[in-house]
């Protein structure tokens, strides 16, 4: 069993709490879901990711939610108890072993679930793709079953928002498909006519006497190039896809339409999310970096640094924002996190909020919590520096008194070291000062931003967790470096035929020209890597590579420290005080 262990412990220790200015997550080990049988895990179980897909029926009592997850060759479903009650391993509500494919990606149907009925949709790293009801269990539907369609892995599959029949799939050929449920597949290879095409992709359509699947085929990007993931925004107007290529494409999915273009840094993205609002589009991928994309604005408008390998999952967290009129100055390590009210939002509500949680897991088995707030989205794009060698600072100001500083070290990408400042202590790159605003990493002589001040509560030695010295331009180019090498159809032509011509624009920018901002909250929490990372009302829940789900309760919503019902306890901010008084309490964790 894994000890909890104080902030800047050793690297091999894992984390099951840390603290933010709402209060303290725990891990819920008694929450903890996985094969019922343990004996023999292993990680070698396939490459299939874990991934973990959730539904809450409309059960009147209250005991609606289901959860799914993979793992190598096998597939589960259990009733989902969160941090109300223990998991039952004993009693799955449905199981399957599969032979010569691995499930890799699933996804409920929130449009046509009843009580005692929903539609799960899986795909196989061997093309296939299967719907089946895992409560009634009559439902079993095979697509793409002689891989007549697509031969390679299924990266991502979801229901399209809204509909009670269609579904979207993503392959590693970079294609995706849209099916029809209640449409059979061909007996043959279909073949396809051009229905629309642009700067990146085309669309085509099946030529056949009567409907069948797929109705639709995208190629996205260079031909080849595996498609990682994608999303649909909360209303379903507009799919992200971000593929090896290292790109971002946005598209009006009803008209088919590009709707926006970004680029990494490095490599290939391999995660999207939106946000609630629909306004920001967030990416993770291969340069180990979350980047944050503006809808309206069209650019990039800043990157989070602190994982040290790639970045696999990115999600916004809906229930946790902070509004304009919270004052967060003058605090420290000894206020109380609950005295800071968080303003906690339902699922798909547009708030007013100038702050958004994010959340991030990758390679590296750490998780991230990041604070993005309005005075760092609402920064003017920095202007041009001028290309410096050495280890100096540079500075520039234009006429608006818009002043850029960066580190040349940094800006060039092409060393692995940082020089130590006394005005950046974590070593890291300066960014952009417009009208007073600053970065996280900047200081202002007219008083900490609300970034800063978000940043102060972080409690724990979040610079030790990420001190690291970060180089773009030393690693292998195993991902954009790739998809260069590979051929591209004559309808695909594009940026992506030479995409260094965006380093430098909105789409790109370099490194030195965008805000850099540090998480919250950088944790080690497994050992192995991290593949999975949902937000839930009174949870999170994050998986890993070995086949483990846990489940981590959000501050006042895990059951009591002193084992009494929680509504007849102090208030966990009073705990909280009373427990900081010695080192041994803070590393005290709840039986549950």
């Amino acid at each position: 069993m894994k000890m909890a262990v104080q902030d800047g412990g050793g690297k091999d220790e894992l984390k099951t709490q840390f603290i933010t200015r709402e209060g303290t997550y725990r891990l819920m080990t008694l929450s903890e879901y996985s094969r019922p049988t343990r004996v023999g895990y292993t990680n070698n179980q396939g490459n299939a990711a874990v991934r973990v897909s959730f539904v809450t029926l409309p059960d009147p009592s209250g005991n609606g939610d289901r959860i799914c997850f993979n793992f190598g060759r096998e597939l589960y479903v259990y009733v989902y108890k969160g941090v109300k009650k223990a998991a039952d391993l004993t009693k799955p509500v449905d199981k399957k072993m599969y032979k010569g494919t691995n499930p890799t990606c699933h996804d409920f149907n929130v449009v046509t679930m009843t009580p005692d009925s929903v539609s799960l949709v899986i795909g196989f790293s061997t093309g296939q793709i299967q719907l089946i009801d895992p409560i009634k269990k009559e439902l079993s539907k095979l697509y793409n079953e002689e891989r007549l369609i697509d031969k390679t892995k299924v990266t991502c599959i979801r229901w399209v928002p809204g509909s009670t029949n269609l579904f979207l799939v993503s392959h590693s050929s970079g294609q995706l498909y849209l099916y029809n449920e209640e449409l059979p597949c061909g007996t043959a290879p279909p073949h396809y006519q051009t229905f629309k095409q642009g700067d990146g992709y085309t669309v085509h359509t099946c030529k056949t006497k009567s409907t069948r699947n797929p109705l639709y085929r995208w190629v996205v990007g260079s031909e080849g190039c595996c498609v990682n993931e994608f999303a649909f925004s909360p209303s379903g107007t507009h799919l992200a896809v971000v593929s090896q290529d290292g790109f971002l494409r946005v598209f009006n999915y009803d008209t088919m339409e590009p709707a926006g273009i970004a680029r990494s840094y490095f490599g290939g993205f391999l995660c999207v999310c939106w946000s609630p609002d629909e306004r920001y589009v967030v990416v993770g991928g291969e340069d180990d970096l979350v980047t944050v994309w503006s809808f309206a604005e069209r650019r990039v408008v800043a990157r989070g640094q602190g994982h040290r390998s790639w970045v696999s999952v990115v999600a916004f967290d809906p229930y946790t924002s902070y509004s304009s009129h919270d004052d967060f100055s003058g605090g420290s390590d000894e206020d109380d996190p609950t005295e800071r009210h968080p303003v906690n939002n339902e699922l798909g509500r547009v708030n007013t909020a100038t702050c958004y949680r994010l959340g991030s897991v990758g390679q590296d088995t750490q998780l991230c919590l990041w604070d993005i707030t309005e005075d760092i989205l609402k920064q003017p794009p920095c202007p041009p520096k001028p290309r410096v060698t050495g280890t100096t600072t540079s500075s520039l100001s234009n006429a608006n008194g818009t002043t850029c500083r960066a580190n040349a070290v940094g800006a060039s990408r092409g060393n692995t070291s940082s020089p130590q400042q006394t005005d950046n202590p974590s070593g890291k790159d300066k960014d952009c000062v417009a009208d007073g605003n600053l970065s996280t990493h900047m200081h202002n002589s007219t008083g900490p931003s609300l970034t800063q001040r978000l940043a102060g509560f972080g409690f724990g030695d979040r610079k030790d967790a990420h001190k690291r010295n970060f180089s773009l331009a030393s690693r292998g180019g195993s991902g954009s470096g790739s998809a260069e090498k590979s051929g591209h159809s004559a309808a695909n032509r594009s940026t992506a035929d030479d995409p260094m011509k965006l380093i430098g624009t909105a789409a790109c920018p370099r490194f030195d020209e965008c805000p850099v901002l540090e998480p919250l909250v950088c944790k080690k929490i497994a050992h192995e890597r991290l593949t999975a990372l949902v937000f839930r009302e009174d949870c999170f829940v994050t998986a890993c590579q070995d086949g483990y789900v846990y489940t981590w309760a959000r501050p006042g919503k895990m059951p009591c420290l002193l084992g009494q019902p929680h509504e007849h306890c102090q208030p966990i901010g009073q705990l909280l005080l009373a427990t900081r008084t010695t080192e041994a309490s803070i590393h005290h964790r709840s039986s549950c």
